[in-house]
Order: structure tokens, then C-alpha cells, then sequence
């Protein structure tokens, strides 16, 4: 599996996180994400960004999701 490139609008937002927010990304960061990070493959900033991405996508996934159960739902009542 190949590992995605950071895109410039994620790692403009990595650059802006907190210490704090950094610290709470990392922690959420996949593994092979996190060891390629530790293995200099990738910066740390990039990694951060990928991370983001990943989350933003997950997240629409989610949404979509959750709008097609709640229309379901709806329509049963």
C-alpha cells in the first residue's frame, strides 16, 4: 500500500496547530503513518497533514452515513 502525499491546504493547517492539538493528532496518527514519521520518511508536519486529511474523509464519510440512516429512519415513522 502506498502511503498518500500531503496536500498544500492540510499541511497550511498542520502548521497552524497547537502543541496541544499536535500532541491529540498524534495520538489518533496510524501506526505505519507514525513510524514512517519516526523513520524520517516523512516530516512531521506531513504526517500531520495526511492525519488531517484522513480524519476530514472519515468524517464526510460519517455524515453521509448518518444522513442515509436519518432518512431511513424518517421514512418509517
Amino acid at each position: 500500500m502506498k502511503i498518500k502525499t500531503a496536500k498544500d491546504e492540510y499541511l497550511a493547517k498542520a502548521q497552524d496547530l497547537s502543541d496541544d492539538e499536535i500532541d491529540k493528532l498524534q495520538y489518533r496518527m496510524r501506526g505505519k503513518l507514525y513510524r514512517r514519521a519516526e523513520d524520517q520518511k516523512l516530516t512531521l508536519q506531513e504526517a500531520l497533514a495526511i492525519q488531517l486529511e484522513i480524519e476530514d474523509e472519515e468524517l464526510k464519510e460519517w455524515r453521509e452515513k448518518r444522513a442515509q440512516m436519518l432518512t431511513k429512519s424518517s421514512k418509517k415513522k
